[in-house]
């Protein structure tokens, strides 16, 4: 169990929201539009924390490399922000888990490097995000995870200090930018982890399975 905790910062995609489905749809539209089959859902979910570049890997078998992969991209971003809120839902558990953390008095709040054109949108369309006190995008700052600036960006809007936060994710840059900030880190098993993670090298300080086992951690019942 964690003390000392005032604040808990969560990443959106993957650890508070589960947005595979419409990213994985803004990505298989790229296909079908251009006469290819359907690709099932299955194939995208691993990768959506890692955002186009990871649909369009799916996709098309495409790198960053590729000539065509900025004209593709764009179409993709096109794709989703016309989608992006058609079937994001949050993960099973997390709107009474985030009750949990009110009844408390605890803080709230997203650190993201979604854009803020898709994060804006999103987190208005979705009641989940109306007592959050700060959402912060991964162009809020100059640098986005897994560098600490976000998160400490946060702290501020929070005016709680680092050391006083928790930020939970589910990508190890999530955990890297978390320690860097000096905050308490916890792994979402349940979020978008990609192809052979290991999170146990990740170095964060507990794991959860389910956004409901957060509770414990910070003593809550």
């Amino acid at each position: 169990m964690f003390s000392g905790i005032r604040a808990v910062l969560f990443d959106l995609d993957g650890t508070l929201v589960d947005s595979a489905p419409d990213l994985g749809a803004a990505a298989d539209k790229l296909r079908t539009d251009r006469g290819l089959p359907s690709l099932p859902m299955s194939n995208y979910r691993p990768m959506v924390g890692a955002g186009a570049r990871g649909m369009l890997g799916v996709a098309f078998g495409m790198t960053t490399e590729h000539p065509e992969y900025e004209a593709h991209r764009d179409e993709f971003f096109f794709n989703y922000q016309a989608c992006l809120a058609e079937k994001t839902r949050p993960f099973d558990g997390v709107p009474e888990m985030i009750a949990a953390l009110m009844t408390q008095n605890l803080s709230w709040g997203v650190v993201t490097n979604k854009a803020s054109r898709f994060t804006d949108p999103l987190t208005q369309a979705l009641p989940l995000f109306a007592s959050a006190s700060a959402i912060v995008s991964g162009d809020t700052t100059p640098r986005a995870k897994p560098h600490p600036e976000p998160l400490l960006e946060a702290s501020r809007r929070l005016g709680i200090a680092p050391q006083n936060c928790l930020y939970v994710g589910d990508d190890e840059r999530d955990i890297k930018a978390g320690l860097s900030a000096g905050m308490v880190t916890v792994a979402a098993l349940y979020g978008y982890l990609g192809l052979d993670s290991d999170v146990s090298r990740w170095g964060a300080h507990a794991q959860i399975e389910t956004a409901i086992a957060l509770l414990p951690l910070l003593g809550i019942r």
